[in-house]
């Protein structure tokens, strides 16, 4: 208040900011993933034939915490057991198929295109919602896939790295689920060109989507499966099998892709992404304002007189907080300075109130 009266913010005394935070991923706070680990109780159960839960230490301790999911989706359902033998096509690899094409595409007729490869099987890699605030960071993704778990092709023994190419991305590209990035040979937004200039493979497009939104990562299986990653296809010869009515274990097969990394050493890096928006209220006490206490014990109830004489020729309060208030004054927000302040008819102060939200 202004000598018992509220004082009206002007309009340079609000000014609104918008900045963007990047901060850790992991459990702990750590930027990377040293370690990676499955539940064989959750892989045995129901929802093993979906997904596998991924863990930054053994399931069974206690600070174990989910980190992120690993499904497998296939358009036509080969890779898992058919819910009905008598219904061809259905089965828990075809459902998370059509999930992420409602999720990435909107329409569960659309085709996934990876760079400029159309695939009708796919991994997806989804971040656990708790890991991160608001998105994941651009040009921070160095996930290592060690081609020794897959296949005995050419690819096994070596190691991929895959980023997004967000860095060389001409524009943000949106789809269904927010922004679409590419994910390219490369490490923390280097895009690696030895075998295709926009880090793709030679023959089966890009390596996947980073949909950084929603926390997800979806990897193109035909690019996985290619031999040879310095050399032909690109691949690390992951061996995805696509056999119908059978539990073929394809999850498996990327989380020892990465997993194998991992203890190799090549930490999986990936960091979180917050956008702060904050209003800042400038607060003007003008050397009038704010010389008297409203409090009625400084008052006499009969006359209205000041009890207080050394507040009458030369008043001195001390401002201790500063309380922003509604159209209707009602107190919405109060803020507590860091001490108190002098005030009397020969100051002015200024107090910069911040919210952010």
């Amino acid at each position: 208040m202004a000598n018992g009266a509220f004082t009206t913010f002007g309009a340079g005394d609000i000014i609104n900011s918008i900045d963007s935070t990047t901060g850790t991923l992991w459990s702990g706070n750590e930027p990377r993933l040293t370690e990676a680990y499955t539940s064989s109780v959750q892989n045995s159960s129901n929802s093993g034939q979906y997904y596998l839960h991924v863990y930054q230490t053994a399931s069974t301790e206690t600070t174990a915490a989910v980190q992120f999911d690993i499904a497998y989706g296939d358009e036509v359902g080969s890779g898992s057991l058919l819910y009905n033998s008598l219904v061809l096509g259905k089965s828990p690899s075809s459902t998370i198929f059509g999930q992420y094409q409602n999720i990435a595409l909107g329409d569960d007729t659309e085709p996934f295109i990876f760079g400029n490869y159309s695939s009708s099987y796919f991994y997806a890699i989804s971040l656990e919602r708790a890991r991160y605030k608001e998105s994941l960071a651009l040009g921070t993704m160095a996930l290592s896939l060690s081609g020794s778990s897959g296949g005995a092709g050419a690819g096994a023994g070596v190691t991929l790295s895959l980023t997004d190419n967000s860095n060389i991305s001409t524009g943000n590209v949106f789809g269904n689920a927010g922004r679409v990035y590419q994910v390219v040979s490369g490490s923390e937004g280097t895009v690696y060109t030895g075998l295709n200039a926009n880090g793709y493979t030679p023959a089966s497009g890009s390596y996947g989507l980073f949909l950084p939104d929603v926390g997800l990562i979806l990897l193109n299986a035909a690019a996985l499966d290619g031999d040879q990653p310095f050399g032909t296809d690109g691949g690390i010869s992951l061996g995805t099998a696509r056999n119908s009515n059978q539990n073929d274990d394809n999850m498996s097969k990327l989380y020892g892709a990465i997993s194998q990394s991992v203890f190799a050493g090549n930490t999986f890096r990936l960091n979180s992404q917050e956008t702060l928006a904050s209003d800042f209220y400038f607060v003007r006490a003008q050397n009038a304002d704010f010389n008297y206490s409203s409090n009625p014990s400084f008052v006499s109830g009969s006359t209205g007189q000041l009890l207080w004489p050394q507040m009458q020729n030369n008043p001195q309060t001390f401002i201790t907080s500063v309380g922003l208030y509604n159209d209707s004054n009602e107190l919405c927000a109060i803020a507590k300075l860091s001490r108190p302040l002098a005030k009397d008819f020969t100051k002015e102060l200024l107090v910069r109130v911040k919210l952010d939200y």
